[in-house]
């Protein structure tokens, strides 16, 4: 057994945690905190195991740019990775947002083919009580800076010039279309426009790309209503129910929607990495806590004109035609039950279409498609934990079928937990983090790609392990982990190629994303394109 991970689950180590270090599990429970197996039942499987160690990086990483948002520091940070010095910041405080919450984004290709002489990115911002969540004793809402200002939910989209070497606020795409949404923002393979989900609203929208001071448009938006069929709560998804997918017009002036700020809120918070239970629980309050799917997310496919609608409370999504705007059917990731479901259109005024699910197994969350095309994963959690392998290659997705799952005998219980993911550059290994509750450390697995059996664990990298990118000459994989909850912070790096520890960087505020700047349109489809 690793003995430093051995440790942690000695009496002397939890008794050290204390009545307040299990509390701070986050009203979680303490009986998550002994989730999971000990590590020699990860090397029993032939996977290495070792503990993240090495205090700086051991060697340079290259002419690129780290993109990473603060989360509660309310900003945004480009890390020169060749210079290890941050190159430009950004801080919403600055532009009249009272609390901004700087969550994920994504960005676009260089126009020049040199991130370092300029480029732009869009970065969506939390709304509604989001900053209540972590207990912080603050007099933010005595002092008024939830109001209009301050509900959160914008997109704004941000130029780094690299002749002033300053980053600009251009745009609130928000409050240019009426759309607000606050979590994941992922561009199109092609560069032209991107998508934005917000899981308390249950909306995703698709929006135009703007470059300079042009202004960004909506091309489709989509809510997803569920309709339960059992009366109480705590079964209102595990016993199945119907999905209405309806497509949303503009109903303001000049062809704005009516969606900013907490506007369209089903709950008042959003649902934290691995808290959808605590949804069925009764613990998120909000104004249709029955109503909702937890659309929070859409990805692309790089191969065809597919977008997957993630929604977390129904253990699936839906897949959309990018070309007609049309859902075609939609893919439940839940072991044992039905893969490929298909849809009925329901009314032409909106356009509506709905799924019947018999059952809801357990919740799902981050996904990606592999870069080259013919597969996705997406995350089983809670009552699950595994990682559900569709084959994606058929250009019919109706024919998408789920044909394995990537387990490990840790992850039991509801932690430790698979989270986001990324592949290697030359698609042979995906790279997950595994989540486990504060104040424990979080892990990064990798997966063979061919069999589908993971083959690495880097252990104890930090607390709150979220996003991976990596370096487009497909040498270096970072791992954000992201101290928003004010504990530590930093990225740690390792080789894609030997998987090899390169050691860590410094983490300027509590990151939440990470993503590198893309140099050309190509790079899209490595970045946070197919990936969230």
């Amino acid at each position: 057994m690793n003995d430093v991970f051995a440790a942690k689950f000695t009496r002397r180590s939890l008794f050290r945690l204390g009545a307040v270090g299990l509390l701070g599990a986050g009203g979680f429970g303490a009986a998550r905190l002994l989730a999971g197996r000990p590590a020699e039942a990860a090397l029993q499987e032939g996977a290495a195991a070792e503990d993240a160690r090495f205090g700086g990086l051991r060697e340079q990483l290259g002419r690129y740019i780290l993109l990473t948002p603060q989360k509660l520091g309310g900003g945004t940070h480009a890390v020169d990775l060749a210079a290890q010095k941050t190159l430009a910041w950004i801080s919403y405080w600055n532009y009249g947002d009272s609390c901004p919450i700087s969550h994920h984004l994504a960005a676009f290709p260089a126009d020049s083919g040199d991130p370092y002489k300029g480029f732009e990115f869009v970065n969506s911002t939390q709304g509604g009580d989001n900053v209540l969540m972590y207990g912080l004793p603050t007099r933010i809402r005595e002092n008024g800076m939830l109001g209009r200002a301050g509900q959160g939910n914008h997109i704004y989209r941000v130029g780094y010039d690299g002749k002033t070497g300053q980053m600009e606020l251009l745009e609130d795409v928000a409050e240019t279309t009426g759309i607000g949404l606050g979590v994941h923002t992922v561009p199109f393979p092609d560069g032209t426009g991107f998508a934005c989900g917000d899981g308390q609203k249950d909306i995703v929208a698709f929006f135009s790309r703007a470059r300079g001071r042009e202004k960004t448009s909506v091309l489709a938006a989509f809510r997803a209503d569920w309709q339960p069929k059992a009366d109480d709560l705590g079964d209102t998804w595990r016993k199945g129910g119907r999905i209405v997918l309806t497509r949303l017009a503009p109903s303001l002036d000049l062809g704005r929607y009516d969606l900013e700020g907490t506007t369209g809120n089903k709950i008042n918070f959003e649902m934290a990495p691995m808290a959808e239970l605590r949804v069925e629980r009764g613990q998120v309050p909000g104004d249709d806590v029955r109503g909702l799917t937890g659309l929070d997310f859409c990805l692309h496919d790089p191969g065809h004109r597919f977008s997957l609608m993630g929604l977390r409370m129904c253990g699936g999504g839906f897949i959309l035609d990018r070309q007609n705007w049309e859902p075609v059917c939609f893919i439940q990731a839940n072991e044992g039950l039905q893969d490929n479901f298909p849809l009925q259109k329901i009314s032409s005024s909106p356009d509506t279409w709905a799924v019947d699910l018999p059952a809801v197994g357990n919740p799902i969350h981050e996904s990606g498609f592999h870069p080259a095309g013919g597969f996705l994963c997406m995350m089983n959690n809670l009552r699950a934990n595994n990682v559900a392998v569709f084959d994606t290659a058929n250009a019919d997705p109706r024919k998408w079928k789920r044909v394995t799952f990537v387990k490990d005998p840790e992850w039991q219980g509801e932690f430790p937990s698979p989270f986001h993911l990324n592949y290697s550059i030359d698609g042979t290994k995906c790279f997950f983090t595994v989540l486990r509750p504060k104040p424990m450390r979080s892990d990064v697995v990798v997966v063979d790609t061919r069999t589908w059996k993971i083959i690495k664990k880097f252990r104890q990298i930090g607390v709150d392990a979220q996003t991976t990118c990596t370096t487009y000459d497909g040498k270096y994989a970072i791992v954000i982990f992201s101290g928003f909850q004010r504990m530590e912070a930093g990225a740690f790096v390792f080789r894609q190629d030997t998987l090899e520890q390169i050691g860590y960087m410094p983490n300027f505020g509590g990151h939440h994303d990470c993503v590198i700047v893309p140099s050309k349109v190509e790079e899209l489809k490595y970045s946070r394109s197919c990936t969230v």
